[in-house]
């Protein structure tokens, strides 16, 4: 029987030892892992997105490439690109960075729509097409991207097809002032990330993800999902809604949240903890509420307070 809490715990306190006071969000990224999903870390620079992408690598012992976007770059860059041998005369194709397990895209909003399309298919399918071969990527494969929401110009929005591709949305904001001292401290002679060591095995990862799949959930909560995802179409503010694709990531994440915290079994309170992450980005605001500056979170908490709690009575 695999301990799914055990090694996901495992693998939370190797990435607090550089990642300080931000054990939520730290566990909000390894059940993204749990779950097989993809991650966009949206906030300002210099909060340790990167570092804790390296540091997640490293403690899963799975292979690391980061991809730095910018406006001249080309989806080969990122594919890779078959190049002609002159000695054998045929052609023998280069893999480009997106064929690692843990792929970190930083900045993804600065490269142009072409290239970010990119990430389309190896999202999804877990494969890359290059010159009409298709290439399978290295099981578990997980794509953190990041972005600054604050700095616009140079920028290029992420289409909602892209958007609607991660499973999850997370902020790490600043920390707190004890624990800024602590990354003081412990930054003083060498990086903690350069010290992490690896805090389970990629077989064990794997073994954790296939058994998050056996998380059971009663067909209440599957409603309560639903019903959850829908109301995202038919909110006022709203001007495109979470897609099925949002229910399946609310399911999923339930699944790997309840396997974390020592259940088999996913509760409301679950989905209640999971719906900002998995369905904010999801949404597009209407021109009215944009203008009231509306933001999607708010209105995931509006659809929350208004959704009956399957099995709670309501009061009279």
């Amino acid at each position: 029987m695999v301990d799914v809490q055990e090694i996901g715990n495992r693998i939370v306190d190797n990435v607090e030892q550089v990642i300080v006071g931000k054990r939520p969000e730290v566990q909000m990224t390894v059940l993204g892992l749990l779950s097989q999903g993809h991650i966009l870390i949206e906030d300002v620079p210099g909060v340790g997105k990167t570092v804790l992408a390296k540091s997640l690598a490293r403690s899963v012992g799975c292979s690391f490439q980061r991809i730095q976007f910018t406006p001249d770059m080309l989806p080969s860059d990122i594919t890779g690109v078959s190049v002609f041998n002159v000695k054998t005369r045929e052609f023998e194709f280069r893999p480009g960075p997106i064929h690692a397990q843990i792929v970190l895209v930083d900045e993804i909003n600065r490269a142009t729509p072409k290239t970010q399309s990119a990430l389309l298919e190896a999202m999804e399918e877990r494969q890359v097409t290059v010159d009409g071969h298709t290439y399978h990527l290295e099981q578990p494969f997980m794509v953190l991207a990041t972005q600054n929401p604050i700095e616009y110009e140079g920028t290029f929005p992420l289409p909602e097809a892209q958007l609607d591709r991660f499973l999850l949305r997370i902020r790490l904001g600043y920390p707190a002032k004890h624990d800024e001292i602590v990354i003081l401290d412990r930054q003083q002679h060498v990086h903690p990330v350069d010290e992490i060591e690896q805090a389970v095995s990629v077989e064990e990862l794997l073994a954790a993800q296939r058994a998050v799949k056996d998380i059971y959930l009663d067909e209440k909560v599957k409603d309560y999902i639903v019903e959850i995802v829908r109301r995202t179409r038919e909110h006022p503010d709203v001007y495109l809604g979470a897609s099925s694709r949002g229910a399946l990531a609310i399911y999923r994440l339930g699944q790997a949240r309840a396997a974390l915290f020592g259940r088999d079994y996913v509760l409301p309170d679950d989905v209640k903890a999971l719906a900002q992450v998995a369905l904010a980005h999801r949404i597009i605001v209407g021109p009215a509420a944009r203008i009231k500056d509306i933001e999607p979170d708010a209105i995931v908490q509006d659809i929350l307070n208004q959704v009956p709690v399957p099995g709670a009575q309501v009061r009279a």
